[in-house]
């Protein structure tokens, strides 16, 4: 797929695995892609905005010449904080 497809379904499973967990995409903090042609940055965010439009995770692009798989044009990752590391229960 294109940059957006593969940036949306990267997210989808981060989502997923975040509520695996008992965590959400809210708790994701930071963001991190990385892209095999910078040029794709605008359809990535739209991706990203889909996702985080209420949240505004920091964001961090970065252009790579290739990925591990020739046919992966995105990687993200993403720094969550789950709700029990929460300040307020850590002293529960």
């Amino acid at each position: 797929g294109n940059a957006f497809e593969q940036a949306r379904y990267i997210l989808h499973l981060i989502e997923g695995v975040l509520e695996r967990t008992g965590a959400s995409i809210e708790c994701v903090v930071r963001t991190r892609i990385y892209l095999t042609n910078i040029e794709d940055w605008e359809d990535v965010a739209k991706a990203h905005h889909l996702f985080f439009s209420d949240i505004k995770p920091a964001c961090t692009l970065v252009g790579v010449a290739a990925l591990i798989d020739p046919n992966m044009l995105v990687e993200i990752e993403v720094t969550a904080v789950h709700p029990s590391a929460a300040i307020g229960n850590a002293f529960n």
